[in-house]
């Protein structure tokens, strides 16, 4: 499933691969699928479906309220996966969950169900380099990408680190702090771009905060293979529900020159 991933950066050649975030079972389970079917039919490349968790400590305040909402929803991870499951028959789909999700449900067998769903990749923000081991080991065994997070104030000697252990892309933060909408990146976007595709060979994706089809193009323009969008499109779903992160998905597409 991971070389799925790699298919998705290289469809358009040059020009970035578009990762919308959506959070599984927001507005409803049935809703997150009907949102992911939403952004593939509107120029989603792959997309990145989070679980919802009670200590998000990556997720700024849209995000975190989406993830409440489902938890009191009854919504659990079995039912994200299904999710999942049914995103990824027409796209490469990466799950984000947090270590203690992993931990409880054993990093073996969730390699292994994300597997046998098709889903290409697992991404978990609060799992450091020095603990990522066994996970790495049991989702390579798995053919599941392991995509790490590097942010803005990584050290180059750990960015070298985590580069070489990347698997399918390197998720990097534009900026420090927590999800959310931002008005002025730009600036940021070479430098972070470009320090971490000196220390990968895999695909950088840059994300958190970019949110309008003008930031899309300039972390494109900054070198970025891929632009990952979340908080904004979680704020359309609870507006206005599938229809709603279509039109900002085509929106975003437009931007990177679709």
């Amino acid at each position: 499933m991971s070389e799925r991933i790699a298919e998705a950066f290289a469809t358009h050649g040059k020009a970035a691969a578009l990762m919308p975030y959506l959070m599984g079972g927001f507005p409803s389970l049935e809703g997150s699928r009907a949102i992911g079917e939403a952004c593939l039919d509107n120029g989603a490349d792959l997309l990145e479906l989070g679980v919802p968790y009670s200590d998000p400590l990556a997720d700024g305040p849209v995000i975190q309220a989406a993830g409440t909402q489902a938890l009191r929803a009854g919504v659990t991870l079995d039912g994200v996966l299904d999710v999942g499951a049914a995103l990824a028959e027409r796209a490469p789909v990466v799950l984000m969950a947090y270590a203690n999700l992993i931990l409880a449900r054993g990093a073996e067998r969730l390699a292994g169900e994300l597997a046998e769903r098709g889903i290409a990749g697992l991404i978990v923000p609060d799992l450091p380099l020095e603990e990522a081991g066994e996970v790495l080991e049991v989702c390579d065994a798995a053919g599941v990408a392991l995509v790490p997070l590097v942010a803005p104030t990584t050290p180059d000697e750990r960015l070298t680190a985590i580069g070489e252990r990347a698997r399918g892309f390197l998720y990097t933060v534009s900026v420090v702090g927590i999800t959310g909408e931002r008005k002025a990146l730009a600036e940021r976007f070479a430098e972070v771009v470009g320090r971490a595709k000196a220390h990968t060979a895999v695909p950088v994706a840059l994300g958190f905060g970019i949110s309008t089809p003008e930031q899309a193009r300039q972390a494109a323009d900054a070198g970025a293979d891929g632009v990952i969008v979340g908080s904004r499109l979680v704020r359309a779903a609870g507006e206005g529900g599938a229809d709603a992160v279509g039109e900002v998905v085509a929106g975003l597409a437009e931007g990177l020159g679709r």
